[in-house]
């Protein structure tokens, strides 16, 4: 979900630049909510067709005749396409074999991808000089242009029914603070205690404000705690990906960490409070959103898949969290308050256990 939204304002950049060109998308299944073709917006969708790679269930059964089928089924469609250029936003080895099925005479990766080894996969590398992958996906995009874009905000798919549901669950301008918390994580290290989240949580519910808490597959035992925590206040959101991005833009803020909702509701110009350790921020932080960075000065970038919070994440405080929080409902409730300044942001510098903003 992060690789998709931090790659959509690069795309966005290259459909304005270009809006005859025809832009397909190789994509898990299970995210193709964000790049549905649009049909309530007069504009023309980012992504022209999808072609599906569901490459988790792959690796289950990796020799499967199913398995086999749909590799080679998606191998045909992909060269079927007489593509121009491939670009692999992702950097892993997997998306650039994937590209590679299309068997066009451009590949364009970076020179120094993720996961080292997929270079030599690529016809063409770009040595991208950008910190945020939101900026280096714009140079990967730029490559292909031949125009030195910048990020766009994309434009997300509207699903009528999904806001249908967000209106009922909350008004588009609700008489209290609206506040989105997502206390999950890809993985245990990333992750800030549920405790920590429950007190926050409690504390804006005090404060007056509406809590909604998003909670993914395998998380529904944090419904319970962050429920007893809040007395019952807070509105659990077990919900679709379309349902998530309805209600995301309503929110007056988001909380979380290093996670696919953080990423969404800074695609959606929402302010957020986001909660690093061993990730950096000037990598995968908070980008064209107003945000507040928590991280240690302790943490170091790691990106091992420990089940246990790391520990320069412990050192941060709830009373953290909630004073960054305080300070930006403030400025959402001031009349010069610009409510969606996202073309005019930049990402958060790596260090800084003081609240770093921007």
């Amino acid at each position: 979900m992060g690789d998709i939204l931090h790659a959509l304002p690069a795309i966005a950049a290259l459909r304005q630049a270009h809006p005859d060109w025809i832009i397909d998308w190789v994509v898990e299944p299970h995210w193709q909510a964000l790049l549905k073709t649009d049909q309530a917006q007069s504009r023309r969708p980012i992504v022209d067709r999808l072609h599906f790679a569901p490459t988790k269930a792959w690796r289950k059964d990796p020799f499967s005749r199913r398995t086999v089928q749909e590799i080679m089924d998606l191998r045909g469609t992909l060269r079927a396409g007489e593509y121009d250029a491939v670009l692999d936003v992702q950097g892993s080895i997997r998306s650039a074999v994937i590209g590679r099925f299309a068997s066009s005479r451009r590949l364009v990766g970076e020179d120094q991808p993720r996961e080292h080894a997929a270079r030599w996969l690529f016809t063409e590398r770009v040595a991208t000089r950008g910190a945020h992958v939101i900026q280096q996906d714009v140079e990967l995009a730029s490559a292909i242009a031949g125009d030195d874009l910048k990020p766009v905000k994309p434009w997300l798919p509207i699903d009528d029914a999904a806001e249908a549901w967000a209106d009922k669950t909350l008004p588009k301008q609700p008489a209290k603070p609206a506040v989105l918390i997502n206390p999950g994580a890809g993985w245990g290290a990333k992750r800030w205690p549920l405790e920590n989240y429950a007190l926050v949580a409690k504390s804006l519910v005090d404060r007056g404000c509406r809590v909604l808490v998003n909670v993914g597959p395998g998380e529904e035992a944090f419904i319970e705690a962050l429920s007893v925590a809040t007395g019952g206040a807070a509105i659990p959101l077990a919900c679709s990906l379309e349902k998530l991005i309805a209600v995301t833009r309503r929110v007056s803020l988001a909380i979380a960490g290093d996670t696919g909702p953080l990423h969404l509701a800074c695609a959606l110009g929402r302010p957020v409070v986001a909660i690093f350790g061993p990730t950096d921020p000037s990598r995968n932080g908070p980008f064209g959103s107003r945000f507040k960075v928590l991280r240690s000065p302790e943490s170091r970038r790691d990106h091992t898949r420990r089940a246990e919070p790391e520990a320069g994440l412990l050192t941060i405080q709830p009373e953290d969290v909630l004073r960054a929080a305080d300070e930006l409902l403030a400025e959402l409730a001031a009349p010069e308050f610009d409510n969606d300044p996202w073309e005019a942001k930049t990402p958060v510098p790596p260090q800084g256990k003081p609240i770093t903003d921007h």
